[in-house]
């Protein structure tokens, strides 16, 4: 949040009004009001936190209607560029496109390291696009500990198709799985050495593969690995029920093969919708967001209780010296909060 905006949420204006004043502006598309909202999300503080849950409150019936992509890939896999070029694409279909892209963090700064809006120059500045850049803040699942609620925000201010790029590959990606329809993994050539030290749980996660770089003298071998990797994902239980994994090839640099992958993912939204799938998804997905929520405000509780803190050191220091098992002290450090709490 800049100084201007830290003033205005500094004033002594009624709190609601504020909330219902960018709740509104938001439901009208501006984006600046969008990303308000998401600050605020993201924010640590009471009073922050307060703001965002009205806010969400105010705009959750305007919400669910847009299409939930989930993008990941190996390092070197053109997320960045793939993600531009389907997204200017999209944009030239009519589609209002938001892309939640989640950064690893620096752990000097917790800030994010790479950016992704300076990486994606030209679709930042399409006015049918809005594009933000989060620090995962080393969250498991290559996800930010709010990206759902961001999700959220951008369908209440009209984005039609929502793209979550992740940090990376592997089998935390199962948080993204549960926050969006379709998940497509993005590959490189050379798919024999990429899948032997590719963990087979990602696998089992997405809904497609797509081989970039198909072009030029790579095409060959772009194709090769595309054919093994439908001979792989054979043996392997789809994540969406009814929907074998689909593999394709494209060329995120030449605009190549972006619009097979967004018919796909069109044919995925159908099918999935006309058997109860996707619906039955999305439920799951927000029971399983209950769940998670539960869990973090418990440990955030329970690490910021005094006793605990006190405890805490004493135990660390009995674990330093190693005159106690860390899995023991743990135990101990529990049966203090909740022994404390039920008096």
């Amino acid at each position: 949040m800049d100084r201007k905006e830290r003033r205005r949420f500094k004033r002594k204006e009624p709190l609601n009004l504020q909330v219902t004043d960018i709740a509104a502006r938001l439901q009208e598309g501006q984006a600046s009001a969008l990303s308000k909202a998401i600050t605020l999300v993201e924010s640590r503080q009471k009073d922050h936190r307060r703001s965002a849950q009205a806010i969400l409150a105010e705009v959750l019936p305007n919400t669910g209607d847009a299409v939930r992509i989930g993008i990941s890939g190996v390092p070197g896999a053109g997320k960045s560029t793939f993600i531009e070029s389907f997204g200017l694409y999209l944009c030239s279909l009519g589609h209002k496109v938001a892309v939640l892209a989640i950064d690893p963090s620096s752990p000097v700064s917790g800030g994010s390291i790479l950016g992704d809006k300076t990486r994606m120059e030209k679709l930042s500045r399409h006015p049918n696009a809005f594009i933000r850049p989060t620090p995962s803040e080393g969250e498991f699942g290559g996800v930010h500990r709010k990206t759902r609620e961001s999700l959220l925000l951008c369908e209440a201010a009209g984005y039609s198709v929502i793209i979550v790029e992740t940090v990376g590959v592997g089998q935390s990606e199962a948080e993204v799985r549960d926050m969006v329809d379709f998940f497509l993994l993005l590959a490189l050539t050379g798919a024999g050495d990429e899948l032997q030290g590719m963990k087979k749980g990602i696998l089992e996660l997405v809904d497609a593969i797509a081989v970039n770089k198909a072009d030029g003298d790579n095409l060959e071998r772009a194709l090769s690995a595309k054919e093994e990797y439908s001979r792989v994902t054979m043996g392997i239980t789809p994540a969406t029920s009814g929907w074998n994994i689909a593999t394709l090839t494209c060329s995120a640099l030449y605009q190549e093969g972006l619009e097979d992958i967004w018919k796909l993912v069109l044919s995925f939204a159908d099918e999935t919708r006309q058997s109860g799938v996707f619906d039955c998804r999305r439920r799951n997905q927000a029971g399983k967001w209950l769940q998670a929520e539960v869990r973090r405000a418990l440990v955030e509780r329970f690490m910021k209780d005094g006793d605990v803190q006190a405890s805490l050191k004493l135990l660390e220091e009995r674990v330093r010296e190693g005159t106690a098992l860390p899995s023991m002290a743990a135990h101990e450090l529990i049966d203090v909060y909740f022994s404390l709490n039920k008096k």
